[in-house]
């Protein structure tokens, strides 16, 4: 029998949380509610969940800080909710680590098709060095670096690298097109899609934390193309 994935909710609304967790019990995920910053830190080490919904606007410790203290112990993915719209509000989140954002009010299926999506992109357990293992499934290959799409890994000098679902697909998509330049907005379209209503500035971000985790290599690097974007540079390109 398959173990149901847990879902810690984190919503001062005691509404707006049963009604998440109404909608994810149906999905067939194990659901549990805290209200406030605190016993969502608390719930985190206990409960252990795979996945975290966190909303924003807490009493006493905020969503923000909470993100940050998860980051600190776990790379769990977290998905931020919030009624706010602003794009620092976003930048923000994602800066802490968060791996999605969602805006109040939101749509049962997309919040579920998210939850789905995150899951299924985020594997916990990447610790193992594969680096005699030969890669399967639809990846990209250069010298000390493999970036797998099928099972969301990434193995550097031989290492597994975790990293948040996102920050892997525009890793893998730059590296699938080698040398070939584009634009912020094209990034944007390309792996948030066309429902995803942010900032360019999103981008930036992701891009800052993939060269936190992934220096240049003397055959391939991270570029920056001032004014225009971001590519993929590399010697000789090969998939």
């Amino acid at each position: 029998m398959t173990t149901k994935q847990k879902i810690l909710i984190v919503d001062d609304d005691v509404n707006i949380a049963e009604l998440i967790s109404l909608y994810l019990t149906k999905e067939c995920f194990d659901t549990k509610i805290v209200h406030d910053g605190e016993a969502a830190i608390e719930e985190f080490s206990s409960y252990q969940p795979n996945l975290v919904l966190l909303d924003l606007m807490l009493p006493g410790i905020d969503g923000y800080e909470v993100c940050r203290e998860i980051r600190k112990i776990s790379k769990t993915p977290i998905i931020m909710l919030s009624a706010k719209g602003e794009v620092f509000d976003k930048v923000l989140g994602l800066e802490l680590g968060a791996d999605d954002y969602i805006i109040k009010p939101f749509d049962s299926k997309e919040l579920v098709a998210r939850v789905r999506a995150v899951l299924r992109r985020f594997n916990p357990d990447t610790e193992k060095e594969e680096d005699t293992i030969k890669p399967t499934g639809e990846y990209v290959k250069y010298p000390d670096l493999i970036i797998n799409l099928s099972n969301y890994s990434v193995q550097y000098y031989g290492k597994n690298v975790e990293m948040p679902p996102k920050e892997l697909e525009l890793f893998y998509f730059l590296a699938s097109n080698p040398n070939q330049v584009f634009t912020r907005e094209q990034l944007l379209d390309h792996i948030w899609g066309y429902e995803y209503y942010g900032d360019t500035r999103t981008v930036d971000v992701h891009i800052k934390r993939l060269r936190e985790k992934i220096k240049d290599h003397s055959n391939w690097s991270l570029s920056t193309v001032w004014g225009i974007g971001y590519k993929f540079e590399a010697k000789n390109p090969r998939r």
